[in-house]
């Protein structure tokens, strides 16, 4: 019997999506619930479970846009499991492990013992392996060490180096310290590939926010000393109290939700001709994945400690790694954060996520001289920037707003509700 793979909807008004890339080879034997196709659509990569055990015919190749509902392979469930046999590599690496002269070379030869730190480095070698390779690695039960003692045993063929001289210049190679780390080559070839319904979609949106919106952007500067000072002397008792790290960005969104109360506009957005606004703050945290910016939501974050932000935040950063979000998680926010600063940003003017009507910008932090007290000191600064929707939000409200954010971070303390003392109550310790 042959059972249909459809395109589900991902979701409202999602009226086509793309291949994103295939998990398995045309024919393979498949198992129900297996993860079998990556599918693209303009807000978010979602994984298709096979919904049998059988054979896989696909019928539409990667790349290809198609329309929901739309076959895209056939599960022949009569089929029976074929055990492939083994590739010629590994038959020639057996054949190569039963020669007299592979034996001899296995026999142990007297030399010195290794030193236990030696023996750590040689098997803790790093290797880079896709998404893809580790799911199938994990399900084959296939761990990193084998995988590499088994390349140590394989004999180089013909076709791997002619694998290594198309594929040398399309990664880092090692090459002496005295020449540039370059991919380089000196040609003129071109290549070309189909935009992601994503990339589709985020593109639409920022343009249509620079049409639509009168955006403006604002700036301060931070000294993040109080901050770095709590991190220092509280983050291995707040990770072993909590189980999980302390990190910048629940400062900033406490900061933010704390500053929203005062400066409500900041938290609405235009519906048609009416102006919603909103008594929760759901702050979307702008995370850079595989596929592109996605923007998951961390609700209610005006009741959250930092140590229930921290571990939302952590959840939702390894969903977007592995194109596991969903739409559910990335929908509704009323805020945006975004931090170029991990990428180097001194500076920049962030662009609003529709239909916010603001958003906050961090950047990187630098010792930067400033004036204390009549006195030039060396601090850790950070520029910050909110760019607002003009239409919604006055000059004195978005100014207010980050001069408010900046009195937070500078002074942990007014985080606190009421007026309690302590950083240890912040910190939930």
């Amino acid at each position: 019997m042959l059972v249909e793979v459809r395109v589900p909807s991902p979701g409202e008004s999602i009226t086509e999506v793309q291949v994103a890339e295939w998990m398995v080879e045309d024919g393979d034997y498949v198992e129900k619930d297996q993860d079998i196709v990556e599918i693209d659509s303009d807000k978010a990569t979602l994984p298709l479970a096979s919904p049998a055990d059988g054979k896989i015919q696909i019928v539409v190749e990667e790349g290809e846009t198609i329309e929901i509902d739309t076959l895209i392979a056939n599960i022949d469930t009569d089929a029976k499991r074929v055990e492939k046999p083994a590739p010629k590599k590994e038959e020639a690496v057996a054949e190569e492990l039963k020669k007299p002269e592979a034996k001899a070379k296995e026999e142990p030869k007297a030399e010195k013992p290794k030193a236990p730190e030696a023996e750590k480095e040689k098997a803790d070698v790093d290797l880079t392996i896709s998404p893809l390779a580790r799911k199938l690695m994990e399900s084959e039960g296939i761990g990193e060490k084998e995988l590499l003692d088994f390349f140590k045993s394989y004999r180089v063929g013909k076709s791997d180096v002619v694998f290594f001289l198309k594929e040398k210049g399309k990664g880092p190679a090692t090459k002496p310290a005295d020449q540039p780390v370059t991919s380089w080559t000196g040609n003129r070839n071109q290549s070309r590939k189909k935009t992601t319904m994503l990339r589709k979609k985020l593109a639409q949106r920022l343009v249509s926010v620079k049409n639509e919106t009168a955006m403006l952007t604002t700036f301060n500067e931070v000294n993040m000393t109080s901050i770095m000072n709590i991190r220092s002397k509280y983050k291995e008792t707040f990770k072993e109290t909590h189980g999980v790290g302390l990190g910048f960005m629940s400062f900033f969104t406490k900061a933010v939700t704390e500053a929203i109360a005062h400066f409500p506009s900041i938290n609405s957005q235009y519906d048609g001709d009416e102006v919603l606004s909103f008594d929760y703050v759901d702050v979307g945290i702008a995370v850079s994945a595989p596929k592109g910016l996605v923007v998951p939501v961390i609700r209610n974050a005006e009741v959250l400690n930092l140590a229930q932000i921290e571990d939302k935040i952590k959840e939702l950063a390894i969903k977007a790694r592995d194109n596991k979000i969903t739409l559910e998680e990335m929908q509704g926010g009323t805020f945006t954060i975004t931090n170029g600063g991990v990428f180097g940003s001194m500076m920049s003017t962030p662009i609003i996520n529709p239909p916010q009507s603001a958003i906050l910008g961090m950047h990187n932090i630098v010792q930067r001289p400033i004036a204390v007290n009549g006195k030039v000191e060396i601090h850790p600064m950070m520029y910050v920037a909110v760019s607002y929707d003009h239409r919604l939000v006055d000059g004195r409200e978005s100014v207010g707003f980050l001069v408010k954010v900046k009195e937070m971070l500078e002074q942990p303390e007014k985080m606190l509700y009421g007026g309690r003392d302590g950083v240890e109550v912040l910190l939930g310790l």
